[in-house]
């Protein structure tokens, strides 16, 4: 897999706030989210492109579990402006930031170990501290049940 460590700045979504573990968004909360969104896609306006983010925030505690403790997901749109939110939606700043990114290839049930390798050996071994956060981006290759699935992940660094 291929790992490149890159810097971006500043930017702003809108969209969905979700607060759940990993299974209760796997099992139909992320799901319900994503089409509501893309319904209500035409109401966001200065939308960047119809470029979906997942974007997972994470509370900052060693005895944290993404898969039993709750956090925060955000789905929305990159915009390049803040107004005029639209109703049940809500706005985020992300700051610059440097982040590792790689892309996920194949079925979207499976992210979980691209994730556990970012998280579990590649950070450690390159020497970075991840944030907080990380996002992922979902495009036109975003095909969850295919193997020919790709998801670009970004996670925060240090």
């Amino acid at each position: 897999m291929e790992m490149k460590v890159i810097t971006l700045p500043a930017f702003h979504v809108v969209g969905y706030l979700i607060e759940a573990t990993v299974e209760e968004f796997e099992s139909g909360l992320g799901k319900s989210h994503y089409h509501k969104l893309v319904e209500r896609k035409d109401e966001i306006q200065h939308r960047k492109n119809d470029n979906v983010m997942l974007m997972q925030m994470y509370p900052i505690n060693e005895d944290f579990n993404a898969k039993t403790d709750k956090f925060t997901h955000l789905l929305g749109y990159e915009v390049t402006s803040l107004e005029n939110v639209p109703s049940e939606m809500i706005s985020h700043d992300v700051p610059d930031s440097q982040y590792v990114t790689c892309t996920h290839r194949g079925v979207e049930s499976e992210i979980g170990d691209t994730y556990d390798y970012v998280y579990g050996q590649w950070i450690c071994e390159n020497g970075h501290e991840p944030k907080d956060y990380d996002f992922e981006i979902w495009d036109e290759r975003y095909q969850p049940e295919s193997a020919s699935n790709e998801i670009d992940i970004y996670v925060a660094l240090q």
